[in-house]
C-alpha cells in the first residue's frame, strides 16, 4: 500500500496519539490547535486511510510475571510454500512469540520472545520451537535490559 500525503496537522496528530493514545478528542484538539470537530474529522480520515491501525493499551511485562525476554534468529529446514506457511502458523499460535519477523542473510526469521524465566523459555524452545515447526538451527540472545522501548514510528518531517 503506498504512502499517503500527510500535512504538518496530520504529523502532529499522528505524533501525539503515539505519544498518549488515550487523551481526550478535545484534549488533542488543543494541543494540535484545532477545533474539536476538525480534530476529529482528520483522526477519522487517518483511521479510514489505515494510517492509524488501530488502538491498544502498553502492558508492562514484568508485572504480568514476563520477567525474560529473548531474540531468537531462526533458520527452517525447508523453504518450500507450505514449510513456510506451517511455521508462520506456529508462530502465531504461540503466545510467547510477541513479534516475528522474515530476515535476509543467513538466518530467516527474528522471534522476539517473553516468558516468565528460564525455565519456560527453555520448555518453549524443546516442546515447540524445535519440536514441530520445522526448525534446522536457532540462536538465541537474552535481553540483559531495554536502553530504548519502542515508542512509535518516526515520522516525516511535515
Amino acid at each position: 500500500m503506498p504512502a499517503i500525503d500527510l500535512d504538518r496537522t496530520d504529523l502532529l496528530l499522528l505524533a501525539e496519539l503515539q505519544r498518549a493514545g488515550r487523551q481526550t478528542n478535545a484534549e488533542l484538539a488543543e494541543r494540535v490547535h484545532l477545533s474539536a470537530s476538525a480534530c476529529l474529522r482528520r483522526v477519522q480520515r487517518l483511521e479510514r486511510e489505515g494510517v492509524i491501525a488501530g488502538y491498544r493499551a502498553e502492558v508492562d511485562a514484568e508485572r504480568l510475571g514476563l520477567g525474560l525476554q529473548a531474540f531468537v534468529r531462526v533458520q527452517l529446514k525447508q523453504h518450500d510454500a507450505g514449510s513456510v506457511a506451517a511455521f508462520a502458523h506456529h508462530v502465531n499460535a504461540w503466545s510467547e512469540v510477541v513479534a516475528c519477523h522474515a530476515l535476509t542473510g543467513d538466518m530467516d526469521y527474528l522471534l522476539q520472545i517473553a516468558v516468565a524465566d528460564l525455565d519456560h523459555f527453555s520448555r518453549f524452545l524443546l516442546d515447540n520451537l524445535l519440536a514441530e515447526a520445522g526448525v534446522a538451527d536457532v540462536n538465541s540472545s537474552f535481553v540483559l535490559r531495554t536502553v530504548k522501548a519502542f515508542r512509535g514510528l518516526p515520522l516525516p518531517r511535515g
